[in-house]
């Protein structure tokens, strides 16, 4: 991609964003040590904060941070240019990584969920299911899974928060034991990553610890286990990688399972091209069962557009919500000539947030689809980032987005209309899934 073509696509994300996806460390009072003085913003900023409006303002990282720690706004954060460079370098698709999907086992052990093709991960031979025993000579069984991914990824503080573009690889989800742990930290960020672990979905993402320390070609060293085999040690070179958002695969006869882990730049188009092939294939075969299930568990958000190019994929134009900014509402439309007759599943959990929410919801209210899990996350706020004099980034809550029956999920989350077990797993989660989908037939949408 050329020069010119990535800075547009980074300035195109200076928009509104729904989603908790960036993972940067930059909420206030994450990185302050204790007694440390940090300067009183200037009154002018304080005033342009209440007002939402804080483009162009000199304003130093300290003031900035501290405007945003006494924001009240939870969902407010401090963006270096160098992070904000990396946030728009994910909601492009793309991340700095080895290629592995990380999660916390029963056992405290952090274990590989997933490799991605052609990474240098795979490339080392590491496979879903390997145990990592060291990064970097640390143990990792004592880390935080956060941590984990910020070593991956090349942060050398491990700083994580959680505001704007998520759901690349080099990523973590926490058991529910660890869950606890997590939501006990300080920040907002912390809190939101805590909360949407709690439903462990097996190698989706609650985190992308974005740094600006990380660079491409540095390496991380991994000492890896394998089923009780020695362990062993390999040394992986960080690349920039395509985040692979959304897959395809094929659990049951005439199901098509499309997992979408984040709305970032072009997932509503390959989200509506699955839509497309599993029609296509439907018709060819003459399928009278199965249907789409349509995976968002773990779906932190993201860009905005991309949410209402998916939900085109299976509505017939129509609303697919309001959003309110500054307390002016504008409508999100659908457009025409989506597939509305292939039955349709929603798996959600409480990973589900924000845009992935407003989806749910709008497919749901539309009744275009069977939601079946457990309540999502319930963030139903819209930020807007306003860029600093010297190309930093504030990002602030400016309104609340409503699915179209006028319901928000903020601090609620979306119900389903199928609710799993509080106690099961991913997989009892995915069987009961396939089990509503078989009970509807060729019903296809409502309306």
């Amino acid at each position: 991609m050329s020069g010119s073509s990535r800075r547009m696509r980074q300035g195109a994300t200076l928009t509104l964003v729904f989603g908790a996806v960036l993972a940067t460390g930059a909420v206030t009072g994450a990185w302050g040590q204790a007694g440390s003085a940090v300067p009183a913003p200037r009154q002018g900023a304080a005033v342009r904060l209440a007002a939402g409006d804080l483009s162009g303002q000199d304003l130093s990282p300290e003031e900035a941070r501290r405007l945003v720690g006494e924001s009240g706004d939870r969902w407010a954060a401090y963006y270096s240019p160098e992070e904000y460079a990396d946030f728009a370098q994910g909601l492009d698709g793309e991340y700095v990584g080895v290629g592995l999907w990380v999660r916390r086992e029963l056992d405290g052990g952090v274990a590989v969920s997933r490799v991605q093709q052609g990474t240098p991960a795979a490339k080392a031979g590491i496979r879903p299911g390997d145990r990592l025993v060291r990064i970097d000579g640390a143990p990792a069984a004592r880390m935080p899974v956060t941590e984990v991914v910020a070593r991956l990824r090349g942060s050398v503080t491990g700083r994580t928060t959680d505001s704007a573009a998520d759901s690349a690889p080099d990523s973590a989800t926490d058991s529910a034991t660890d869950s606890a742990t997590d939501s006990a930290t300080d920040s907002a960020a912390d809190r939101a990553l805590g909360r949407a672990s709690r439903q462990e979905t097996a190698g989706r993402s609650a985190d992308l610890a974005a740094s600006a320390t990380r660079e491409v070609g540095s390496t991380v060293t991994l000492a890896v286990r394998r089923d009780g085999s020695p362990v062993r040690e390999v040394t992986l070179r960080r690349t920039v990688l395509a985040a692979q958002d959304v897959t395809v695969d094929h659990p049951g006869t005439d199901v098509t399972r499309i997992s979408v882990d984040a709305f970032t730049s072009g997932v509503g188009e390959e989200v509506a091209e699955a839509v497309h092939r599993a029609a296509a294939e439907r018709a060819r075969t003459g399928a009278r069962h199965g249907g789409v299930v349509l995976d968002l568990r773990g779906n932190s958000g993201g860009l905005l557009a991309e949410a209402v190019e998916a939900a085109s994929a299976f509505l017939d134009g129509g609303p697919v919500g309001t959003y309110q900014v500054h307390g002016t509402e504008r409508e999100l439309t659908a457009a025409t000539g989506g597939d509305t007759g292939t039955p349709l599943v929603v798996l959600v959990d409480g990973g589900t947030m924000s845009a992935a929410e407003l989806l749910a919801g709008a497919l749901q209210d539309r009744c275009r689809a069977v939601v079946v899990g457990s309540r999502t996350f319930g963030k139903g706020t819209v930020q807007e980032p306003s860029r600093l004099a010297d190309g930093s980034v504030l990002e602030l809550t400016v309104g609340r987005y409503f699915t179209p029956a006028g319901r928000s999920p903020d601090g609620i989350g979306i119900e389903p209309d199928v609710s799993v077990p509080a106690q099961a797993g991913p997989e009892q989660a995915e069987r009961l899934a396939l089990t509503v989908l078989s009970g509807l037939g060729g019903s296809g949408a409502r309306r």
